[in-house]
């Protein structure tokens, strides 16, 4: 057994990993950069050990420091997680040399599956179906291209060397190849510094599905069911859940079976994922393996009651696979639902800031949070931007779902914008609920999961919000004197007061303190305050909770998240200001300029692509005209809300 482990890796895997290994009795050591000085891996491990500055390539992805920090503390092992140097070959050799176990498979392994063209080789020789599709050498931008008409359009672009949608593009005609190619080189080069790409039919209407296996060195193989995971966005899973829905006995056997081939071709030891793409007739054809744990292996847990990390543990030292694939059992079914810091409706740009607001639903046999924060901690540019990871499970697919819908509205973050309102429109929409999920599920019905509020709705949000600020006010006032207070107190006159807030027009709302009630005569609206959740609106009580934030005011409901602020005039002035001007959308580094002083362009014309969060955004003109100047180049940092480029209008009679 092994006495202490090093984590390589930070947020919520980490914090996982740490659990698992003290139930077992093992202890743990973290690694944190300077971002993550107070984070809460950090807290929870045994012992934590500074690696550097916050970029990851200056800390989590530092080999090096990282066995120092395992040679410096006595650990036998270094658990990757995933992300960062979880299936780096040449990590695990360096683990190796040093004396070190490395939590997870064979170095032959890796470097085998490393390589998308390698990988469908060996998957061809093993009989695991594949989808048609070029993986040779030659990288030439015309063969490239050649190849792609040979597959026939629409053709998948993705990084030999990626993984999570990165340098991953959609190319539906010929004409969009050569940009999509550079693109997607590009991305690929800056997150794997490999730009290698391969070239595959893309399947239209595919789902996503994959089967969690694992091997120890003693020649046991088996897999643990699998996972549908076909609602992503930009390549990267929104919500999973396990087992897949819908899936007949036999395909659930031969996917199985299937898997158990592929990893047994590379004498895989430990936990692996094989993802295949299904389609509508259950054929299914191999995608890649992760060398890893996968970020959605909650679900499989769940419907397994197997602890997965405590098996990679028991599988590092040497131990066998304490089950057969007779003893496998599934119960019931398993929803994931990833949290991220990021704005649905911009399309899902990374949010950064403080969580000021955080609570959770409680935990127990059919809720699970997994998580590596808590409120007042801060989500930064240097890491990806999950917050969480809900997970809930049921007896049914049915129940599992209700729970899910319950357990997100239950989820409250404010201080910075999430994904929690789409993930819940996601699981309430009929099609979802039906389980007719594709990976192309966000796409297709896309406008219907973004939260827009009515006139009416927003009227009444805003009059809850200014009912909950009004009695907050009244709670904590605490003057010696009534002419000292905020709260209209008048001799011979109502106690009225008023509040000036704003969504994106102000609204004066002016309340009457009448008894228990703040009466609102405008409306004819009459609120009352039951607690710091419910409230009573003429008569109807609803689920009305408050957070206040730097930014302004969070409610949430039953209906969403509903965010206002207080109106300041000079404030709205100076946003109205810059709005129209093209600025930067985050942090972040210059990694293309398209464009120079003078050139005219089109509106919807790329500009200037940056990237952040290992993420490429392109900045398009937002209509037609000339530039007049840019300011900055390629490989120049950027903050957020920088001007990019000066554009002024065409002339239209030019």
């Amino acid at each position: 057994m092994l006495t202490k482990v090093l984590i390589a890796n930070r947020g919520e895997i980490a914090c996982r990993i740490i659990a698992s290994a003290k139930e077992m009795g093992i202890q743990t050591v973290a690694v944190y950069s300077d971002a993550d000085r107070h984070a809460q891996h950090v807290l929870l491990a045994d012992e934590a050990i500074h690696i550097g500055p916050s970029p990851s390539g200056e800390s989590y992805l530092r080999a090096d420091k990282i066995i120092e920090a395992a040679r410096t503390t006595g650990a036998d092992a270094v658990h990757p997680g995933y992300g960062f140097l979880s299936e780096n070959e040449g990590f695990a050799q360096a683990l190796q040399q040093a004396g070190l176990i490395f939590v997870g498979p064979p170095i032959p392994a890796i470097t085998a599956m490393g390589s998308k063209s390698a990988a469908k080789t060996i998957m061809a020789k093993a009989g695991v179906p594949l989808v048609p599709g070029y993986h040779g050498d030659d990288q030439s931008d015309s063969l490239l291209a050649a190849e792609a008409e040979k597959i026939g359009y629409p053709v998948l672009l993705k990084a030999a060397y990626g993984g999570g949608g990165k340098g991953m593009r959609i190319v539906n005609q010929a004409n969009e190849f050569d940009e999509a190619l550079a693109s997607a080189r590009r991305e690929a080069k800056a997150a794997f510094s490999n730009d290698k790409m391969l070239v595959e039919k893309y399947i239209r209407q595919p789902r996503h599905v994959e089967i969690q296996v694992f091997c120890d060195s003693h020649g046991n193989a088996l897999y643990l069911a699998e996972r549908d995971c076909s609602v992503q966005r930009r390549h990267q899973k929104v919500i999973e859940e396990a087992p897949a829905p819908g899936l007949s006995d036999e395909t659930r056997k031969a996917m199985g079976e299937a898997a158990v081939r592929a990893a047994q071709a590379i004498d895989y030891e430990g936990a692996g994922t094989v993802e295949f793409l299904l389609d509508a007739d259950e054929n299914f054809y191999f995608m890649e393996m992760n060398t890893r744990l996968q970020v959605e292996h909650p679900v499989t847990e769940m419907i397994t009651g197997i602890d997965l990390v405590n098996w990679q543990l028991r599988v590092a030292a040497g131990e066998a696979l304490p089950l057969s694939q007779e003893d496998v059992e599934i119960d019931g079914h398993a929803f994931e639902a990833r949290i991220y810091a990021e704005d649905a409706s911009d399309n899902f740009m990374p949010s950064t800031g403080t969580l000021e607001y955080v609570k959770f639903p409680p935990q127990d046999a059919y809720i699970r949070v997994d998580s590596g924060v808590i409120q007042g901690n801060q989500v930064s540019t240097f890491y990806d931007p999950m917050i969480a990871k809900l997970i809930v499970w049921g007896e049914t697919r049915e129940e599992a779902l209700s729970r899910l819908k319950i357990a997100l509205r239950d989820t409250r973050i404010s201080g910075l914008t999430t994904n929690i309102d789409y993930l819940h429109a996601i699981a309430r929409h009929p099609e979802f609920a039906a389980a007719n999920v594709s990976t192309h599920f966000i796409e297709d019905h896309g406008d219907a999961l973004t939260q827009q509020w009515t006139d009416e709705q927003q009227s009444l949000m805003l009059r809850l919000v200014a009912a909950r600020v009004l009695e907050q006010r009244r709670n904590t006032s605490d003057f010696a004197e009534p002419w000292e207070t905020e709260l209209g107190w008048q001799t011979n006159a109502r106690n009225q007061q008023s509040l000036q807030l704003s969504v994106t027009e102000p609204v004066s709302l002016t309340f009457t303190r009448t008894g228990d009630n703040w009466l609102e005569p405008d409306s004819h609206t009459s609120i009352r305050i039951i607690d710091e959740r419910m409230v009573d609106v003429n008569g109807r009580r609803m689920h009305a909770e408050l957070a206040v934030t730097q930014h302004g005011y969070t409610l949430f409901t039953q209906q969403g998240r509903f965010d206002c602020h207080a109106f300041d005039p000079l404030a709205e002035l100076a946003h109205e200001e810059q709005a129209g001007t093209m600025t930067a959308p985050m942090n972040g580094t210059i990694v293309a300029v398209s464009v120079a002083a003078g050139d005219a362009v089109k509106s919807g014309q790329a500009l200037i692509v940056m990237e952040a969060m290992k993420m490429e955004y392109t900045i398009r003109a937002p209509l037609d005209g000339v530039v007049e100047q840019v300011f900055f180049g390629v490989g120049d940092l950027v903050s957020d809300g920088a001007e990019l480029v000066a554009l002024a209008i065409a002339d239209s009679d030019a």
